[in-house]
């Protein structure tokens, strides 16, 4: 996946509520807790939401070990 580049068909809205927490797991920042450390305990989990009021989406973000590379 290039992190710089909305997925296809990925509603424009939720990739920029989560696309600087999906940067930031895939180059490394999921080594330790780096988000709201007093509830969220887990290194690599990021959670978080799209800004739509009447239509709000959670996602929960989790690093891998898996290699991206760009398409």
């Amino acid at each position: 996946m290039n992190f710089n580049a909305k997925p296809e068909g990925f509603c424009d809205e939720a990739w920029k509520a989560i696309y600087q927490y999906a940067f930031a797991l895939a180059h490394g920042a999921g080594q330790d807790v780096f988000y709201y450390g007093d509830w969220i305990r887990k290194p690599g989990v990021a959670i978080c939401c799209c800004n739509d009021g009447l239509r709000p989406v959670v996602f929960k973000l989790e690093a891998t070990d898996e290699e991206s590379r760009p398409d």
